[in-house]
């Protein structure tokens, strides 16, 4: 077998659980979307409202978090296995202090919901939904430790088995708590928050005892002795984590952001935006699970010092994802129909979201190119270049640029480019502009000799 069979079949091995798990819990949201809106339509506006600030939060300080996995990956490569307990400890202490403020801000959410100009029926179910997710929070933080060394140990399955297993669990916590029954009173759509929360905890305390009593773990020594933490390893974390939240919190705002703006087109235009980026959202898993896979076999190739098979490995999944992406793109080109009609049954929506299908279809290679080199960048511990880029292209670019196009502030432009379309064409062109950037850059910083 060729090195570049067994290259890829190496990372479609740790790809594979981790799309899985990527696709349940993408599957959370969809429930309680479902769910809350068979109660009402203020609760299901109150999960919506509520669970983009709790998303915001928590995606921003899991970014921080997500520095343990390069930096264990790097260690696991070199066989220096007894620091990667060290790294984890001091991840936990970073943890619990980046849950205080995620905490705060969830606790007090008024300024957030006064920004969002909501009406009052709708601020108190989503202050309910957050003062609820905000106890949920440390064990969510928590659990993305587990999962950040996991995957730099290339045992994503261990984090897929819980993950599925807490979706087995959210249908029924959900139905017990939005509706009510033995003892509990009906919640609404505040009942999606108490269930995600307690399958928070569940996953937190089993990773804790997997880690705790699973053999595999012992050589990290994660458990054989206390410490405070430590400056000296806080620091590298830091350094390396507040630039990969800061890519995260880009990310997230660049989305939602476009919905705002969108908003103001009307509501069939807005819904047709929803669809379309939730397709996005769920093609995206795919070449997020393969840059997930292939960073972490690049990171332990950095470690063992093997940079000439990084490089190659890290060219590998990038073509493979920006192939598969194409794949994905093709397909959602062909089924557009049939998908459409899956989601809404409104004509007037499915015919503002049909001519937004070329677009997500046509990013979809440029949006795996980004991901996947950004993604081995963080192996190379590289994080701080790339969240520039991702501001000056998905904020500069495509922020600006589709709001200069979709509220046709240029007169010359052609008709098409306006509407949700212009901002679908300028998101496009910014991950372009990503993807060429990163590229260029992950060029020169692994270049051997």
């Amino acid at each position: 077998m060729s090195s570049a069979l067994q290259d890829l079949r190496r990372i479609i091995h740790l790809a594979a659980p981790v799309l899985v798990g990527q696709l349940a819990v993408i599957a959370f949201g969809v429930i309680d979307t479902i769910m809350a809106g068979r109660a009402s339509a203020a609760d299901l506006a109150a999960v919506g409202l509520g669970g983009s600030i709790y998303v915001t939060v928590y995606i921003s300080l899991m970014g921080v978090l997500q520095a343990l996995s390069p930096i264990a990956g790097q260690l696991y490569g070199a066989g220096r296995t007894a620091e990667i307990g060290v790294e984890v400890r001091q991840a936990a202490w970073l943890g619990v202090a980046l849950a205080v403020p995620g905490m705060l801000v969830l606790l007090f959410p008024e300024p957030l919901l006064a920004f969002a100009k909501a009406p009052p029926e709708l601020v108190d179910k989503a202050a309910r939904y957050l003062h609820i997710v905000a106890f949920g929070l440390p064990a969510a933080l928590g659990f993305r430790i587990y999962m950040a060394l996991n995957n730099a140990l290339s045992r994503p399955i261990m984090v897929t088995v819980l993950q599925i297993g807490g979706l087995v669990l959210k249908v029924p916590l959900n139905a017990w708590f939005i509706h009510g029954g033995y003892g509990i009173e009906a919640m609404g759509g505040p009942g999606c928050a108490l269930a995600s929360t307690i399958i928070s905890w569940v996953w937190c305390i089993v990773g804790l005892c997997i880690l705790r009593l699973g053999s595999a773990y012992h050589p990290l020594g994660i458990f054989t002795r206390w410490e405070w933490a430590r400056r000296d390893r806080i620091m590298p974390l830091l350094r390396l984590g507040v630039p990969m939240g800061l890519t995260y919190l880009i990310e997230i705002t660049s989305f939602t952001l476009m919905s705002i703006f969108i908003t103001r087109l009307g509501t069939e235009t807005l819904a047709g935006h929803q669809i379309i980026a939730n397709l996005g959202a769920v093609a995206y898993m795919m070449p997020l699970s393969l840059s997930i896979a292939t960073s972490t076999l690049v990171a332990q190739l950095i470690g063992a010092r093997d940079m000439a098979g990084a490089r190659r490995l890290g060219w590998r999944g990038i073509r493979f994802g920006a192939g598969m992406a194409v794949v994905v793109g093709v397909l959602l080109w062909l089924l557009r129909e049939p998908l459409l009609h899956a989601y809404v049954k409104d004509p007037a929506v499915i015919a503002k979201a049909l001519p937004l299908v070329l677009f997500v279809a046509f990013y979809q290679a440029f949006d795996a190119v980004q991901v996947m080199t950004g993604f081995i960048l963080r192996a190379y511990k590289i994080a701080l270049i790339p969240t520039l880029i991702y501001a000056g292209s998905l904020w500069g670019v495509g922020l600006g640029g589709g709001y200069v196009l979709g509220f046709g502030l240029i007169d010359w432009m052609p008709a098409f480019t306006r509407g949700a379309s212009g901002f679908w064409i300028a998101n496009s062109v910014s991950l372009a502009i990503a993807g060429t950037l990163l590229v260029r850059y992950f060029m020169r910083v692994s270049r051997v000799g």
